[in-house]
């Protein structure tokens, strides 16, 4: 290993220890590419003119018409979490399926995917469905471990279910990696990799893990009835032609929208910007119906603040990693990667189980945001110069890896993110024991995917071709 390479193994290592260490994640992105730059320039290893290049790539980054889908379908997924859609959905379904043993379980899962296809950001769904729905599922008499973990792994279901946020920027780094891919292997005209791929290749395995995550479900039921009761029938409660009415006015609205999002984008009708104003308009009519006009004033305010907020958090880090993946480059870092991944045993298993060990564990300190910005850029180029690697089936892969990781304890954040909005009566212990089961269906939904790589390619290549 020469000295350019030891500098850049430094910044990797610089770089975890600060931010485990709590220094911010975009300052310390741009803070920590700077000293090394510095350092490598004096030490003869590094020109400092390749910094040049940074202007160009983040005028690159904010002119990126995919990147402008974030802050719309960000403001989407606030915006319906503000305007009480969540609480309509539970409370309608919870009675279609409460009166059932394990039914209320059954409806949390029905409200997660919708909520996960609606908002597309984790933390925003976990504090959702931890405020409205685990104070619920206790009330009834479930058990409290099967109440945390159900809350928190349906909860998690943003981070695969498109049009997830986490799918947004994935793609649009695999879309360069598998461009870089392909020039380094002196094809110049390679059919482009789109975000609308992985949305296609996301929706068959996010479903088959709901499938999953049900057949779990019913089984306790059926095994240990008394965890999850049969809510007691309320004389007071719509039945029949009543029911229904109420299940069409909570259910189709949001329903529909989440069709016209995806539906655009699936049919090609719409690129994933265009279709994410459509869910921003979308949602802003679904809120202006439930709320009267100073009220649905009161709540614009804030719901743009915080979409504010969580773009400018996404973009600055997104700025900071480019300077990071440009020095890392520039001291022969991404060379060095995939020497290493070629040489590891079992070839192309074997580096790809690598980075998917490597990505899974570096999900317990960062972001996903962080290695999809960090991480992606340096491995998935290449990954994908290796025969048999798909770049949709890969990145499925990664999201499905990060999903997993996000719920696993003791540091999954998932788990933090709903510690902090539980009951008291809910424990650490309780998150613990209760999701153990939900990460060991993850495993296998991964596992499965692994082998069967046609579940997350077979949409994608019947809608698009091959890529």
């Amino acid at each position: 290993m020469g000295l350019p390479e030891v500098f850049a193994v430094g910044m990797v290592v610089a770089l975890c220890a600060l931010l485990m260490a709590g220094y911010p994640v975009a300052l310390t992105l741009g803070g920590t590419a700077l000293a090394f730059a510095a350092v490598g320039h004096l030490a003869g290893v590094m020109d400092l003119w390749l910094l040049a290049a940074l202007p160009p790539r983040v005028f690159g980054v904010m002119t990126n018409d995919v990147l402008v889908a974030i802050p719309l379908f960000v403001f989407m997924g606030v915006m319906l979490e503000r305007s009480r859609v969540a609480e309509d959905l539970l409370e309608t379904i919870g009675r279609l399926f409460g009166t059932l043993t394990g039914g209320l379980a059954i409806a949390v899962v029905i409200v997660g995917v919708l909520l996960a296809a609606a908002k597309g950001i984790v933390g925003a769904t976990v504090v959702t469905m931890g405020l409205i729905v685990l104070p619920a599922m206790l009330r009834h008499g479930y058990d409290r471990r099967l109440a945390a973990g159900t809350v928190a792994a349906t909860a998690t279901l943003a981070q695969i279910f498109p049009p997830a946020t986490v799918l947004v920027l994935l793609g649009d780094q695999m879309a360069n990696a598998w461009q870089a891919a392909q020039l380094a292997k002196g094809n110049f005209s390679p059919q482009p990799v789109t975000v609308s791929d992985l949305f296609a290749g996301a929706i068959v395995p996010a479903f088959a893990l709901v499938a999953l995550y049900l057949v779990f479900l019913i089984a306790v039921a059926l095994v240990w009835p008394k965890t999850s009761p049969a809510i007691a029938p309320d004389p007071a409660a719509l039945r029949g032609l009543a029911l229904a009415r109420r299940l069409v006015e909570a259910l189709v609205a949001p329903l529909l929208l989440i069709l016209a999002v995806l539906g655009s984008i699936l049919g090609g009708l719409a690129t994933p910007t265009e279709s994410a104003s459509i869910g921003a308009v979308g949602a802003v009519l679904l809120a202006a119906r439930r709320a009267a006009r100073a009220r649905f004033d009161e709540l614009l305010r804030p719901v743009l603040a915080r979409t504010a907020h969580i773009t400018s958090m996404i973009f600055l880090i997104l700025i900071g990693a480019t300077l990071f993946s440009l020095v890392f480059r520039g001291l022969g870092g991404d060379d060095m990667v995939h020497r290493a991944l070629s040489g590891l045993p079992g070839g192309t298993v074997g580096a790809v189980l690598a980075v998917m060990v490597a990505m899974f564990l570096l999900g317990f300190v960062m972001d996903a945001f962080e290695i999809i910005f960090v991480v992606v850029p340096i491995v998935a180029p290449a990954l994908l110069t290796m025969p048999g690697v798909d770049p949709v089936w890969l990145g499925v892969m990664m999201a499905m890896n990060l999903q997993t990781s996000y719920l696993t304890p003791p540091f999954g954040p998932t788990l933090f993110y709903l510690r902090g909005v539980a009951p008291p009566e809910i424990t650490t212990a309780h998150l613990y024991a209760g999701i153990i089961p939900f990460v060991a269906i993850q495993l296998v939904a991964l596992i499965v995917l692994w082998f069967v790589p046609g579940l997350a390619t077979w949409l994608p290549h019947r809608l698009y071709g091959e890529p």
